[in-house]
């Protein structure tokens, strides 16, 4: 796809621990800024094939299938309505979400956008003037949140108060 956005952070928890919580899809609204409510829609739950559905704000939904699945590091999802594309202003899109080791029992998230803008030409001017900061800070506020969430969680699982 012609355009990416991404962030990393690094989350203060083992890998092993940040996949445990990743890999469950219905946690989305929990650090996706803007979503009310997550419902796994196929009887899979997660793996390649597996589907959810994220509320917005607004009432409106996006679905989310996985088409990449890769245990203990990461999963690629696609976002799209029904069988057709994603909602404006994007054409294909895409999210990535990666796990790798950091050291010391420290775990680098990354998480991107890739995508391709409807309306050829206008679409990428649109994206290079107007949408490219607020797609990044998106991105960027999607992995900070997910190190809250990540990290506190990890902290009541584990009854540590050293995760900051």
């Amino acid at each position: 796809m012609k355009h990416e956005a991404s962030a990393r952070v690094v989350l203060e928890m083992p890998r092993q621990a940040a996949w445990e919580l990743l890999q469950d899809l219905s946690l989305s609204h929990h650090y996706v800024p803007g979503l009310t409510g997550t419902e796994i829609t196929t009887e899979k739950q997660q793996g390649v094939g597996a589907s959810r559905r994220v509320y917005q704000k607004s009432g409106r939904f996006i679905e989310e299938t996985v088409s990449e699945w890769d245990p203990g590091y990461g999963f690629v999802i696609r976002l799209h309505r029904g069988e057709q594309r994603p909602p404006a202003p994007f054409q294909r899109a895409q999210f990535r979400y990666r796990l790798e080791d950091a050291g010391h029992q420290q775990t680098a998230l990354t998480t991107s956008l890739n995508f391709d803008m409807r309306w050829g030409g206008l679409g990428d001017f649109l994206y290079h003037r107007l949408l490219q900061r607020p797609i990044r800070g998106n991105v960027r506020q999607i992995a900070k949140q997910m190190k809250i969430y990540y990290e506190s969680c990890y902290q009541e699982l584990t009854g540590s108060s050293e995760v900051v």
